[in-house]
């Protein structure tokens, strides 16, 4: 009986054992320190670059800004286009749909969003594909390309109500190689960067060091470093200059599928060609953030050099690349006004306020009208058919 009584209490106490064990090698999200993580990171390593910064604090298991909540709206970060207004996902469809119409509609066909936020992007899209008959059982598919538990979910419940098969990746090579829309909406900001900064010795990469408790700052790599031999170009002028390596290498993946597979792309962002400075910034409740302070807490982005993308595309693929054009120009010309009144005739009061803020948000010079730019990628295949009929949105 003795014997027994022991065996007992050993088992129970390897149980509570194992559960205390299992408790504290998964902390939760709220308790867990992104910043003293870092901490920890620097001092075994030394300082470490902006992208391997933003990797951590964006994308941690645990507490990554992007894995447990959401970010959008109001009561989020930041605003997208696709959450102010139904027009802005309704002319996007429109412009694929039309494209599409150009080459004679080929199918099977795969919708692939890249970051689909919520989701709202993508339910416009279907929406006007359904409208027009064009989600056909075995021929029309959606992919996902998400890494957030959070937003995979927000995303099942909202597309939930299309007769449309849907699949969520990690990574773009996930996705099965045939004719598609791919599409990338705000979604090339937010990859790694590494900055630059001309020395009297030539460029030296901009790292992040520990700076106390739970504090960080910028320092100075005593010496070049792999990135900067290899993406900094010898005849380099600028004072300050950033790459993004892994947005390189997915603008050229996605070059190679639609040149060997077909299909139609769009990247949309905000970003300049080439010759922009500093842009790693942070956003916390809609304002500007200190991004060394309280890591996680905001989102974290830089400006997308479209004339990088551009120059990988087309010397390492047979496409054609269009653009960048501002917000406002593509989608004046894809006729947002149109769809405006359109609206506007169905609406009350209230609505049509809402509308036209909306709309002054999406096309005005000073708020995202400008801030933004659309690009656009085609097989180069596509050249004596465009040229009788131009790319839409970018003439």
């Amino acid at each position: 009986m003795l014997i027994s009584t022991r065996l007992l209490f050993k088992r129970l106490l390897w149980r509570t054992l194992k559960r205390s064990l299992s408790t504290k090698a998964t902390p939760e999200p709220s308790s867990f320190s992104i910043a003293q993580q870092l901490i920890t990171k620097i001092k075994v390593g030394g300082p470490i670059t902006v992208a391997d910064y933003m990797k951590h604090v964006l994308l941690n298991p645990q507490a990554g800004y992007y894995m447990h909540r959401d970010v959008l709206g109001e009561k989020g970060d930041f605003v997208t286009s696709p959450e102010l207004s139904q027009m802005f996902g309704e002319l996007l469809a429109i412009w694929f749909v039309n494209e599409w119409s150009k080459v004679g509609l080929p199918k099977p066909v795969q919708i692939v969003e890249l970051g689909p936020g919520r989701g709202t992007l993508c339910y416009d899209i279907l929406r006007i594909f359904e409208r027009f008959r064009l989600l056909e059982p075995g021929l029309t598919t959606v992919h996902l390309v998400e890494v957030s538990p959070h937003l995979t979910k927000l995303q099942s419940d909202l597309l939930s109500p299309f007769d449309v098969p849907i699949t969520w990746h990690k990574h773009l090579d996930d996705v099965p190689d045939q004719f598609g829309f791919y599409l990338a909406h705000e979604f090339f900001d937010v990859l790694p960067i590494h900055q630059f900064k001309k020395t009297e010795r030539g460029y030296r990469e901009i790292l992040i060091d520990a700076d106390g408790p739970e504090k960080f700052r910028f320092v100075l790599a005593p010496g070049e470093t792999a990135v900067g031999k290899c993406f900094v170009s010898a005849d380099e002028t600028r004072d300050f200059v950033e790459v993004c390596p892994e947005g390189l290498i997915l603008a050229d993946k996605l070059a190679k599928r639609i040149e060997s597979h077909g299909g139609l792309g769009l990247i949309v962002d905000y970003g300049h060609g080439g010759k922009s400075a500093d842009t790693f910034r942070a956003f916390k409740r809609h304002k500007l953030h200190d991004p060394l302070v309280e890591p996680g807490s905001a989102d974290l982005t830089a400006d997308v050099d479209f004339e990088a993308i551009r120059k990988v595309m087309v010397d390492k693929s047979e496409v054609l690349v269009y653009g960048p054009v501002s917000q406002r120009r593509f989608l004046l010309n894809m006729g947002i006004e149109y769809r405006l009144e359109k609206l506007r005739c169905n609406a009350n009061g209230q609505e049509i306020a809402s509308l036209d803020y909306s709309y002054g948000m999406l096309v005005d010079a000073d708020k995202m009208g400008e801030r933004f730019k659309f690009m656009a990628v085609v097989p180069a295949t596509l050249g004596a058919i465009l040229s009788r009929y131009p790319l839409c949105g970018f003439s």
